[in-house]
């Protein structure tokens, strides 16, 4: 008698695979809300007032856009980790069905119950049929071995169905959880196409403004801002990265640029903290979550120092309320006064 629900339940695993497609996401961008044209400014001090505040506006977006990218990251590693775990169970499931065929054979002499070639698996057959005290012994003694052998096959066989039912119900979490990360994915994408979209409006704006500064006001923004104040850093990892961001004072700004030649503010304070053994997190408001935090009146030489609500500037801290940092498009790294939209402090090289 062959026996059927093994074979359903591998199909069923096996089937799984085909199920999760693998392929790339949606890459059409969403529809971002087009941000309204820049005012003319009427004086030169209206055009620097609107650069800046425009300036300000794609820090955050490209803040945004990249954070969107990381989120977009970590949902593929899930992906990942589902088609891999998919990928696992299929290959238990066909261990499984190997192991139910290896056994199939001998479960089948055993499929209408307790007998064969007629003789019934127990001690009171073998001493019913028996001719004497020898032949119940030899018969006894033969029945218990097939009865063993029998009770091996269907405990195989059985392990062999349950296999199959852990890879199946494995392979279906492993296909869930593809799936909400894929959908998930998806999302983030097309929330990163529309931030993209709305950072790149945002700086064709900036560039029209810009054109509008004076040439005093373009130079001011090559100012490095001077002289670095002379206050030890408590920490070598600390001072390192210190010297490393002002190895690059006048280095451009450059948006999602992490050096060696241009900078974001986060591209600023990843480069120089890399230089100094340290690993930090990609965007500012990242950042804002890394080491410990320390308030104003605690500030000391090398702590990030973050600015805007949310979070979309971070700097270096120098000492005597100045930081060095990377400021905006069309400026330089250099040394500045705290912003006054500060808003908090991490101490990130802690010895």
């Amino acid at each position: 008698m062959q026996s059927q629900p093994i074979k359903r339940v591998v199909a069923g695993a096996l089937a799984a695979a085909a199920v999760l497609a693998v392929g790339g996401f949606p890459t059409a961008p969403a529809g971002a809300v087009p941000l309204p044209a820049p005012q003319q400014p009427t004086t030169s001090s209206d055009a620097l007032a609107q650069y800046r505040q425009l300036a300000a506006q794609a820090e955050q977006l490209n803040e945004e856009a990249m954070q969107a990218q990381a989120d977009l990251d970590a949902k593929q590693a899930d992906l990942d980790r589902a088609n891999a775990d998919l990928a696992a169970a299929n290959a238990a499931g066909q261990q499984a069905l190997i192991a139910k065929n290896q056994y199939q054979g001998v479960v089948d002499q055993f499929a209408d119950a307790s007998f064969v070639g007629g003789v019934q698996f127990n001690k009171l057959s073998a001493l019913l049929n028996g001719t004497s005290a020898q032949d119940f012994l030899e018969r006894s003694s033969a029945l218990e071995v097939l009865a063993d052998e029998k009770n091996k096959a269907l405990a195989d066989y059985n392990a062999a169905i349950q296999a199959a039912a852990n890879a199946q119900a494995a392979a279906a979490d492993a296909q869930a959880r593809s799936q909400v990360a894929k959908d998930a994915a998806a999302t983030l994408l097309n929330d990163l196409h529309a931030r993209q979209a709305a950072l790149q409006t945002q700086l064709d704006q900036l560039d029209q403004v810009r054109q509008r500064l004076t040439a005093s006001e373009r130079a001011a923004q090559k100012d490095t801002g001077g002289l670095a104040p002379n206050v030890p850093a408590p920490t070598a990892a600390a001072q390192e990265a210190i010297d490393v961001a002002l190895s690059k004072l006048g280095s451009p700004y450059g948006w999602g640029d992490t050096g060696p030649s241009s900078f974001d503010c986060s591209g600023l304070t990843l480069y120089a903290y890399k230089a100094a053994g340290i690993t930090l997190p990609r965007t500012s408001q990242q950042q804002a979550t890394a080491g410990v935090a320390v308030s104003r009146a605690q500030l000391q030489p090398g702590d990030l120092v973050f600015f805007g609500s949310p979070i979309h500037h971070v700097g270096i801290y120098l000492g005597d309320g100045k930081m060095v940092h990377a400021p905006e498009t069309g400026d330089v790294v250099k040394i500045s006064p705290l912003q006054n939209n500060y808003v908090s402090a991490r101490r990130v090289a802690l010895s």
